[in-house]
């Protein structure tokens, strides 16, 4: 593909320690690095005294000891989950346990959607409800900070990024990352959901994004119109890979993926699948059978 993405994967941190970032905002990373978590979740801290806690994380007790050790005698007075992936919400349990702050988000794994419990490429964390479910453009407050709901859906159906007003930041959770593009897994995952929400991005003045993984994004809308031309490009290709004879999905993705390791090739069929569901959509392709990698696809 000819699209440019100006990833970041510099970062300088020390697992277990809580880091200044900013004026208002600190973090302090899990020790659970992956292929699909980088160096592992990034857990945000808002305010001073009493704070606000975004994606406490895995259910890890070293991470969430380290954080309330971390935080000394200030209190944690809210707990806001982006979504329900086992490296972002589990960890929410522990925490709730410790401070009794209530927890926000738009809903349980799967609340965008009826009915699907399909595969992710951390997993669904089915255990978690919200104490309060937000929506879009829904301000939560707290002692010396407020943040604005944006619901961002696309990389899971329930996806809510959170804006610091007082600084223009977006905690753009898995939905914008600075390390990598993220992984659309149909059925919760949603290709047109996800492309409509980085349009969606567009139309924001955010200055600069915190991702839950790796470092910030200090030049948003040129990271999402590249992440955007990025998934048209895929599309294309898979389009280009039916012109050219290959008709399942199986067959596309070590061509389409060639520069990726083959151990990845499982998380990349998901997304392609989704990118199949937004062409079939569009009326640009036909699905025979159940959307799988081994479906038989069709030129319109």
């Amino acid at each position: 593909m000819s699209v440019s993405i100006p990833y970041r994967r510099e970062m300088s941190f020390e697992y277990g320690k809580l880091e200044r970032l900013s004026p208002m905002i600190r973090r302090i990373i899990a020790h659970n690095p992956s292929a699909f978590t980088f160096h592992g979740t990034g857990t945000y801290v808002l305010g001073e005294g009493a704070v606000a806690v975004i994606d406490p994380g895995p259910d890890d007790p070293r991470h969430i000891e380290a954080l309330l050790e971390g935080l000394g005698t200030e209190r944690v007075s809210h707990i806001l989950i982006t979504h329900c992936h086992h490296d972002h919400s589990p960890g929410a349990r522990m925490l709730q346990a410790e401070t009794g702050a209530p927890t926000y988000a738009f809903g349980p794994h799967g609340a965008g959607r009826l009915g699907d419990q399909g595969e992710s490429e951390e997993g669904a964390d089915w255990d978690f409800t919200p104490d309060h479910r937000v929506v879009d453009g829904q301000i939560i407050e707290g002692e010396g900070w407020s943040v604005e709901c944006v619901f961002t859906p696309g990389h899971t159906s329930n996806h809510m990024a959170f804006a610091l007003r007082e600084e223009k930041t977006l905690f753009s959770g898995d939905h914008v990352m600075g390390w990598s593009t993220s992984v659309i897994s149909p059925p919760d995952g949603d290709m047109a959901a996800y492309m409509a929400s980085l349009e969606k991005l567009l139309d924001r003045d955010d200055v600069r994004y915190w991702p839950t993984h790796g470092p910030s994004i200090e030049e948003p809308k040129t990271h999402v119109r590249a992440f955007i031309a990025h998934r048209q490009a895929r599309a294309q290709q898979i389009l280009d890979a039916l012109a050219s004879g290959l008709t399942q999905v199986s067959a596309m993705v070590p061509k389409m993926y060639a520069d990726v390791s083959p151990n990845l090739y499982p998380a990349a069929t998901r997304s392609v699948l989704a990118a199949v569901a937004y062409l079939e959509d569009q009326g640009k392709l036909t699905v025979t059978g159940p959307l799988n990698a081994d479906a038989v696809l069709a030129l319109s």
